[in-house]
This record gives C-alpha cells, structure tokens and sequence, in this order.
C-alpha cells in the first residue's frame, strides 16, 4: 500500500476493532454500573446526610443562640430595671439619711444652745451672788467708816447688807 492509495484509511480502525471496543466498552460500563455506581451512590447519599443533618444540627445551634439571646436580652433589661430601682432606692434613703443627720444636727445645736443659755444663767446668778458679797462687804466698811465705827454685831451686819442690796436690786429694775 503507498501512502496515496490509502491515506485516510491509515486513520480509520478497521471494523472488527470498533466491535471488540465497544464489547468492552459495554462489559466495563456494566461492571462500574452493577459495582462502583452503588458505592458511589452510597458514599454521595451518606454525604447529603451528613451535610443535611450539619445545616439542620446549625439551624438547631442558630435557634438556640436565638433563644440564649433573647434571654439574656430579657434579664439584661431586668437587670437595667432593678439598676434603677435600686440607685432610686440608694437616692431616697440618702436624702432621708442627710434629712436625719441634719434634724440631729439642728437638735443637737439647740440642746448646746439650751446648755449654754443656762450656763449663762448660772455665771450670771454667781457673779450676782458674789458681786452682792462684795458689795456688801465694801457697803459695810463704808458705812463703817462714815458713821466712824465698825459695825461689830453680825447680824446687824447682814441685815444692813440686805437691806442694801434690795435697794441696789430696786433701784436696777426701775
């Protein structure tokens, strides 16, 4: 044969070749078909399982998180509730704490003023008492020395520097 009487046919398989090729070509798709096709059935059936049961294990995460969320959305505001109440409760009993510190204060502030007017009182009762004293004593001896004589007699003494400070006492009120 030369290459010009058979050049096409060079390229094209002869008959009997096409038919053995496509006997095996039969047998080797049945064989993957009757063995390999349900193996890989399997294993892709398994995965889409697999695959579903992780989407529907997510959603069930998901809604879990969702429910995790709103709960502690819910006690969160409970929590800002109770906040306020509580600082509410902690400005009103610190108002009430100042308006009882200050009433005690202010009592405590009129019982120092109360003891200290009677203590006032009581120095002035014992410098009028001990002025009275002295004036009398000073009355005496002046009137000793004007009528030129000490006034021996004690009771007439006392009675003299009585009468003395009643006029003395008379005459402050006029």
């Amino acid at each position: 044969m030369t290459l010009a009487e058979g050049g096409i046919d060079l390229f094209l398989p002869h008959t009997y070749d096409i038919v053995w090729s496509l006997i095996i070509l039969v047998i080797v798709a049945l064989f993957f078909y009757k063995f390999f096709m349900p193996k890989f059935n399997a294993i892709l059936d398994e995965r889409a399982a697999k695959i579903e049961g992780n989407i529907a294990k997510a959603e069930a995460a998901k809604a879990e998180a969702d429910a995790a969320k709103e709960k502690y959305e819910a006690q969160l505001s409970t929590a800002r509730v109770e906040a306020s109440k509580i600082r509410d409760d902690a400005r009103a009993e610190a108002s009430h704490i100042i308006a009882d510190a200050r009433s005690r204060a202010e009592s405590d502030a009129a019982q120092i003023t109360a003891n200290a007017q009677r203590s006032i009182e009581s120095q002035h009762q014992q410098a009028l008492v001990s002025l009275k004293g002295e004036v009398g004593v000073l009355a005496t001896a002046l009137a000793g020395k004007i009528l030129g004589s000490k006034l021996e007699n004690d009771d007439v003494q006392s009675s003299m520097i009585d009468k003395m400070i009643d006029d003395m006492a008379g005459s402050d009120k006029k």
